[in-house]
């Protein structure tokens, strides 16, 4: 099969390997289309440095089920499914209360985060465990089925950690594809005033016609605080990191009220802030952060994009077949693109 294999930062090939076969509870995919992450991108560009070689990128699949392992029972060769990236053993403490991801024997496929990093879905087939798997809704295409994981992501943490209310006035700092799949969430729960901050004119206008935001900000402006609050008066009841600078997180620390919550999401890399520990103490606010994603997540998800709710395929800007993933990674360096897919 073809297969982009990261040999080391900056080396990325397309290599012909052997079809992996899967295992007792494995299923193997015949991949259709994979998101490329800003995560891909930084593994391959040396930006962030926990990669061993060599290493197949891709987490964001959906596909076509090939051949299944003795004892996988609920998919069958032919079904369509969408792939979670983070595997899990089901039985430890943390699974067992719904942490997935934070399981003690948590591998990745193509991701992120745990030791156990197996190859991903930049390949013509994958091989995963089958308690990863959801079956795809025949109404959703292969690249909206794809971008799942990270619309579980924007899900997980607007809805499920920061609680996001009906009514609620929503900040969102950063609108590339995670900032835009927030506003998107935030907008089909019931967001009041949904205020979008970003540096980019693309971005700022992809916010409106894509995201829903009722209102763009300029990060560059000086009076970014002042804007936000002429048009909160109240201030926001949510503020969403999604950008990944630490100017993202100190502007949402200086956006606070009594009483806003706010979501450290978009920054990864290990950064330090300042709080004014008294001010915390009386502006009586809530920090939450949400990496990776978990079965719920997922699920909850594809009931979205189901029922109509959400269309992460709207956030699509650029496809590239396998063969030109060279392509897809300059366009992945480049400021007028969202989300990339990669296809076969």
């Amino acid at each position: 099969m073809l297969a982009a294999v990261l040999k080391n930062f900056n080396q990325l090939e397309l290599d012909d390997i052997p079809v992996p076969q899967p295992k007792h509870d494995e299923v193997l995919v015949k991949i259709v289309s994979c998101g490329f992450c800003a995560t891909d991108y930084k593994a391959i560009k040396g930006i962030r440095r926990n990669v061993a070689f060599p290493f197949i990128p891709g987490h964001e699949p959906a596909g076509i089920v090939a051949a299944v392992g003795n004892g996988v029972r609920h998919f069958k060769e032919g079904d369509a499914v969408i792939c979670q990236p983070s595997g899990y053993c089901g039985v430890c403490p943390s699974c067992r209360e719904g942490n997935s991801h934070y399981c003690e024997t948590a591998y990745t496929t193509g991701g992120d985060g745990p030791e156990d990093v197996r190859p991903g879905a930049f390949a013509e087939y994958m091989v995963t465990g089958a308690s990863c798997l959801f079956h795809k809704p025949a109404n959703l295409s292969f690249d909206a089925a794809a971008l799942t994981e990270p619309l579980s992501g924007a899900w997980k943490g607007v809805i499920q950690k920061s609680e996001m209310n009906v009514g609620d006035d929503v900040v969102v700092i950063g609108t590339g594809g995670i900032g835009l799949l927030c506003l998107m969430v935030a907008k089909a729960a019931g967001a009041g005033r949904l205020i979008a901050i970003d540096a980019s004119d693309y971005a700022r206008q992809n916010a409106i016609t894509i995201g829903g935001a009722t209102h763009v900000i300029d990060a560059r402006a000086a009076n970014v605080k002042q804007q936000v609050y002429d048009i909160i008066p109240g201030g926001p009841d949510l503020v969403v990191e999604a950008a990944g600078p630490i100017d993202a997180v100190k502007l949402m620390i200086d956006l606070r009220r009594r009483g806003t919550k706010w979501n450290i999401f978009g920054i990864t890399t290990h950064e330090k802030f300042e709080l004014d520990g008294g001010l915390t103490h009386f502006l009586e606010g809530r920090m939450d952060a949400s990496f990776g994603t978990t079965p719920l997540a997922m699920q909850s998800a594809i009931r979205l994009m189901e029922r109509g709710l959400v269309n992460p395929e709207r956030i699509v800007s650029h496809r590239y077949p396998l063969a030109k993933i060279h392509e897809a990674v300059e366009t992945m360096g480049q400021p007028g693109r969202n989300k990339v897919m990669i296809y076969n």
